[in-house]
């Protein structure tokens, strides 16, 4: 018997030839597409924005829901329901001894609307509270729909602006994220940018603080911050890093009249390492009287009312 002369041959790919595709790949690709057309181009999210206006559709949410939230005690409920804090049922405990606070519940909930009034059992009301002093007050906070970090620039692209954000890196204090809120609407900015894990979410104390400037104020939740900015970067938004050790002085941003991203660290440990290295500049807010720190919600108001003073 004759044989077998061919080897099977234990490198990867054609043997014998390409069949042309080595030289179809050297070919060109045509002539590089308008800004409008490329995928990631500031240009093109504008005209994408645009022709959402056009069309009367806004951007689309993708940031997802956080959990349902109970506010617990008669003091926490009534201010709760005083701030606007968004509620879905207010439970009152079956029986209760009604006094003042009791009333102006009832009374705030009913003038508000769209709050169902529910009477549950005591042992009911211990069970959905894991047995916290409710006093026979339960007020249901539904859960925060949160923005996409891509549709605060994309809001800014619809109104014809530059885009303001600010982003909170390892902000765990919702007052913080709060305090922050209102002063993104005070200043004229677009949205706060939080992490999903390991940082404060609109929680009811955040509402408490943002004094309703939350429900006109997106935030937007992302699941890898050093990804959304560098995203942000390459839609043409510079990002700004605040440190006590930044290598430009604030009053020296001029950074600050066009689109930019302001990223916020924590009071104790600042700016955590990749989202540092992200940034395109640190900046430093001049302190004369010596102190070596500010809490995010102070500092993110110093820089929001410098970018507003500039962009007149």
């Amino acid at each position: 018997m004759a044989a077998n002369n061919r080897r099977m041959s234990g490198k990867k790919g054609a043997q014998v030839g390409s069949g042309g595709k080595r030289r179809r790949g050297l070919e060109g690709k045509g002539p590089t597409p308008p800004a409008e057309m490329r995928k990631g181009h500031a240009k093109q999210r504008a005209a994408q924005a645009k022709s959402r206006r056009a069309q009367g559709r806004t951007p689309q949410r993708r940031g997802g829901k956080s959990a349902s939230e109970l506010v617990v005690g008669r003091n926490p409920v009534v201010e709760a329901l005083r701030e606007g804090v968004p509620a879905s049922t207010l439970y009152v405990q079956q029986f209760i001894d009604s006094d003042e606070r009791v009333r102006e519940a009832l009374q705030l909930a009913a003038e508000r609307g769209g709050i169902n009034l529910m009477e549950a059992p005591r042992p009911e009301l211990d069970r959905m509270t894991n047995g916290l002093n409710h006093q026979g007050l339960v007020l249901q906070v539904p859960p925060y729909e949160y923005a996409h970090p891509e549709d605060l620039a994309d809001a800014a692209a619809d109104e014809g602006e530059d885009p303001l954000i600010v982003a909170l890196d390892g902000v765990t204090d919702p007052r913080n994220l709060g305090a922050v809120v209102r002063s993104v609407a005070a200043f004229g900015g677009h949205g706060v940018v939080v992490p999903e894990r390991r940082a404060a979410g609109m929680t009811a104390g955040a509402w408490k603080t943002s004094a309703g400037t939350a429900a006109r104020t997106p935030v937007a939740r992302a699941t890898n911050l050093t990804r959304a900015l560098e995203a942000y970067k390459k839609a043409g938004i510079v990002v700004v890093g605040l440190a006590a050790d930044g290598d430009v002085e604030l009053t020296e941003l001029e950074a600050l009249e066009g689109p930019v991203a302001i990223v916020v660290g924590s009071e104790g440990k600042g700016l955590s390492r990749l989202v540092g290295e992200t940034c395109d500049f640190r900046v430093r807010i001049p302190m004369p009287g010596g102190a070596e720190s500010l809490n995010a919600g102070v500092a993110a108001g110093i820089v929001l009312y410098e970018a507003a003073r500039r962009r007149g």
